[in-house]
């Protein structure tokens, strides 16, 4: 801990004139002493002033010192890192609602198990925490604008249905432009709050068809997202061995995590893969304390109160235990 570390330095002058006081404190036990010295008679001298009785009647003084020292660090502000539920922040929480998520390499289904885990983490956000739910098949549509209202959200991800294609960026831009209009209604003098895309897919991207570079792919959305300082962390969900039954014909539906990987590297954000329900739950879990918490310097000075207060007490009792006055 360093002087850094408080808000009030300056306060530890005091320390100074407790240094004083301890001063005049031994001063004063050395004239009582001589004086005592005077008596001739040794048999008296024990009487009036024991060896036992001067340890401990010193107890009380070193108590009030400490206390003293306490006190005064709490004076002086201390701070600490602590974790801080968010007052202020948006996020957008992007599900892929293609006819992949019907495979059941993930038990029941790949969407049962994501609506279960994406309705606990919603439901474990801190209050000033604002969510929104984009869903994304062939087209992106934003179910949900930015709320701290869990109940619209966890009912938007129960009713979720599933659709042909897969639009990623077509997602990631929804998503910019619903944060975008909500920053601007919500901006305050220190700015927007900061802002978030949670993107959980389970494919490749299939619209555009040319290359996730395209103007509208999901490469050129994630570069846009970084240059608005919108971090994206993705969430690839499901296994190698995924199928599903589409007009009859069983098609391979396999994990894409080289391009959710890049979306979130070309973003400035985070990469997760999850192949079973219990690691998607847990993804969520972390990114629920990821998001609803920050570490700020926060007030640390209560502890070192309390403890002075305390000593200072003890003091005053010690003292009329032990020297029948106070020290």
């Amino acid at each position: 801990m360093s002087l850094t570390d408080f808000t009030a330095p300056w306060w530890f002058l005091l320390l100074l004139a407790v240094a004083a006081l301890v001063a005049g404190y031994v001063l004063v036990q050395k004239t009582r002493r001589r004086r005592t010295l005077r008596f001739t008679n040794l048999e008296l001298l024990e009487r009036v002033a024991p060896k036992r009785q001067n340890t401990l009647r010193h107890i009380p003084a070193a108590a009030l010192v400490l206390a003293l020292v306490l006190l005064t660090i709490a004076m002086a502000g201390p701070t600490a890192e602590q974790r801080i539920p968010r007052n202020r922040a948006t996020v957008l929480l992007v599900i892929d609602v293609s006819l992949s998520m019907e495979a059941t390499d993930v038990a029941p289904t790949r969407l049962d198990a994501a609506k279960v885990a994406a309705k606990s983490f919603a439901q474990g956000l801190t209050p000033g925490v604002n969510l929104g739910l984009i869903t994304f098949a062939g087209t992106a549509t934003v179910l949900v604008a930015p709320t701290t209202d869990r109940a619209g959200v966890g009912k938007a991800i129960d009713n979720l249905k599933l659709a042909q294609s897969t639009a990623t960026g077509e997602a990631i831009y929804a998503a910019l432009q619903s944060i975008d209009g909500f920053s601007s209604v919500v901006s305050g003098p220190e700015g927007p709050p900061p802002a978030r895309i949670v993107l959980m897919s389970d494919g490749k991207q299939t619209i555009p068809t040319e290359s996730e570079d395209d103007p509208r792919g999901s490469f050129t959305a994630a570069r846009a997202a970084a240059e608005r300082d919108i971090p994206i962390t993705t969430i690839s969900f499901g296994t190698d061995d995924g199928v599903v039954e589409i007009e009859g014909r069983t098609q391979s539906v396999a994990v894409d995590d080289a391009a959710m990987e890049e979306i979130a590297t070309l973003s400035g954000g985070d990469f997760y893969k999850a192949a079973t329900a219990e690691q998607l739950r847990k993804v969520y879990d972390t990114l629920g304390e990821q998001i609803g918490y920050e570490i700020k310097r926060a007030d640390a000075s209560r502890p070192w109160l309390i403890l002075g207060t305390i000593l200072a007490l003890l003091s005053a009792a010690g003292s009329l235990v032990f020297s029948q006055r106070l020290p």
